[in-house]
C-alpha cells in the first residue's frame, strides 16, 4: 500500500462523499482507506452512505464505529421509546430514515406495542446495514498513529477503555491527551476545535492530535488525510452562481 486515506463525518452527503474519493484519486489496489465513523443521519442520503460504505468495507477498507451509528443500533435494536425519540428526534435520525423511504409514523404503531426490534427485521434495507454497522470497529492502532472516532482517555490503557468513550469524548481528549502517537479523529467539527465559526479546515493540535471533521453536513467541508504526508484533500458544496 502506498498511501492510508481517512475520511469522518460524512453524514449522509453521498455526493461529497463520491466527489472526495475522486478526487482523492483512491485505488482499492495501492491505497488504504480508513473510515471513521458517522456516516449518517442530517444528510439526505444516509442509506446510499452506508451502501457505499460496504462495497468499499468488502474491497478492503477499514471502517470504524461512529456516535451515530451506535445510536441508530441502540435505537433499532433495544426498542426503548427513548432511546428511538433521542435518535429521530434530536440526532437527525429522521434523515436517515427518510433516506429509506420512511417517516416516523411508520414506526409509530411497532414503538406503541414494543415490538420495534422484530419490525426493523421485516425492512430489509435498514436490516442489512444495521447487520453491516455490528461489523464496524473501534479504532485502528498503528506503529505511530491512532485512528479513531471521538478521541482516546487520556491516561487510560486503550485495552482497558470503555469502548463508547471511543465514540463520544470530546474536550477531554482534546485538551488532556500527551501521548508520543498521533491521533487522527473525527466527531467534533473543526471549526468549534478552531474556535472560528467560518474555519473548517483540518485542525492540527500542537498536542499531537488532528481533527479532519470539517463539518460538510453544516455547510463546511469533507477532507481526506493522507498518512504519513499529512497532505489534505478537500470538497464542499459547490455554491450556487448569482444570477444578475
Amino acid at each position: 500500500m502506498d498511501r492510508i486515506l481517512a475520511i469522518s463525518d460524512i453524514h449522509g452527503e453521498l455526493d461529497l462523499f463520491e466527489e472526495l474519493l475522486l478526487k482523492a484519486k483512491y485505488d482499492t489496489m495501492q491505497d488504504q482507506l480508513f473510515l471513521l465513523g458517522d456516516y449518517i443521519d442530517r444528510g439526505p442520503s444516509s442509506s446510499g452512505v452506508l451502501n457505499l460504505v460496504g462495497e468499499l468495507q468488502t474491497k478492503g477498507a477499514r471502517v470504524l464505529l461512529g456516535n451515530h451509528e451506535a445510536l441508530m443500533l441502540k435505537a433499532c435494536r433495544s426498542g426503548h421509546p427513548k432511546s428511538w425519540n433521542h435518535w429521530v428526534k434530536l440526532c437527525g435520525g429522521h434523515a436517515t430514515l427518510a433516506s429509506y423511504g420512511y417517516q416516523l409514523d411508520d414506526f409509530k404503531e411497532a414503538i406503541e406495542n414494543d415490538t420495534l426490534p422484530s419490525f426493523i427485521q421485516t425492512l430489509p434495507k435498514l436490516e442489512e446495514h444495521l447487520q453491516l454497522i455490528e461489523t464496524f470497529n473501534i479504532y485502528i492502532e498503528l506503529e505511530d498513529v491512532i485512528f479513531v472516532h471521538g478521541g482516546v482517555v487520556p491516561g487510560v490503557a486503550m485495552t482497558e477503555t470503555d469502548p463508547m468513550q471511543f465514540l463520544w469524548i470530546r474536550e477531554q481528549f482534546h485538551a488532556g491527551y500527551q501521548g508520543e502517537k498521533t491521533i487522527i479523529f473525527g466527531h467534533t467539527p473543526t471549526y468549534k476545535l478552531h474556535q472560528n465559526p467560518t474555519e473548517h479546515s483540518v485542525f492540527f493540535g500542537e498536542n499531537n492530535i488532528i481533527g479532519i471533521d470539517g463539518g460538510a453536513v453544516f455547510g463546511g467541508q469533507l477532507h481526506a488525510i493522507e498518512w504519513p504526508s499529512r497532505q489534505i484533500i478537500s470538497v464542499e458544496r459547490k455554491k450556487p452562481t448569482s444570477v444578475e
